[in-house]
């Protein structure tokens, strides 16, 4: 128990601040660049705005080919892109780079099913009455699914703590390399149960923020 406490007071802080970089910058940029990939597939994709089928297809395809590709796959084969772009891809930064590319294709799906839930006499009206397109997604599209998108960043926030987890498996440093190198590797069981209760907290708190500013922008 004493070998264990020390191991934890050691390294869990720096595993769990290289969690939290890890997850915190593949969010935002899942986030960023998936929603305008959604935006994009809903504008392409209808009559009321720029429909043009071929790049709906070709978004639509680059979508589906990196969501299709489970996360370990997508991870070791962007290793040599880690390593062009910071030099050492075993690193949080390298982790950070593959749960960005995960992030986005996942995002931009929910981004765009959140769009196409809009009532859509409501975006008719909008564009009958002279409105820009700018001026529908300011004033009409991202106001009525902010509460969709809300959960739908909580849905992916939560996914990629449980890749996170993953990372570790290639040494890029976390809470799933803490679980690995001395809950595994060490047979040190506490380990492993110790970043399983963190997990769930994490989750479970999480998802009590994220549908709590759902439902406030619900009312």
């Amino acid at each position: 128990m004493a070998d264990t406490l020390e191991i934890l007071k050691t390294n869990l802080p720096q595993a769990l601040w290289e969690t939290f970089f890890m997850v915190g910058t593949s969010a935002i940029i899942g986030v960023v660049f998936g929603l305008l990939i959604g935006l994009v597939l809903f504008l392409v994709g209808s009559n009321l705005f720029h429909k043009n089928v071929f790049l709906h297809h070709l978004a639509d395809f680059v979508v589906n080919a990196i969501r299709s590709l489970p996360f370990l796959i997508l991870l070791i084969t962007l290793i040599p892109l880690s390593a062009v772009l910071i030099g050492d891809p075993y690193t949080p930064a390298g982790g950070a780079i593959a749960l960005s590319i995960a992030a986005i294709p996942f995002y931009a799906r929910i981004a765009e099913s959140a769009f196409a839930e809009i009532d859509y006499g409501v975006l008719e009206a909008s564009v009958a009455s002279g409105a820009s397109t700018g001026q529908v997604i300011r004033e009409v599209i991202l106001p009525e699914s902010l509460p969709a998108l809300i959960r739908g960043f909580v849905l992916t926030l939560i996914s990629l703590l449980g890749y996170s987890a993953m990372v570790g498996t290639i040494g890029a440093g976390g809470i799933g390399d803490l679980a690995i190198q001395y809950g595994y590797y060490r047979y040190e069981t506490a380990i492993l149960i110790v970043v399983i209760l963190l997990l769930i907290l994490l989750v479970q708190i999480i998802q009590w923020v994220g549908d709590a500013c759902a439902n406030h922008f619900s009312k």
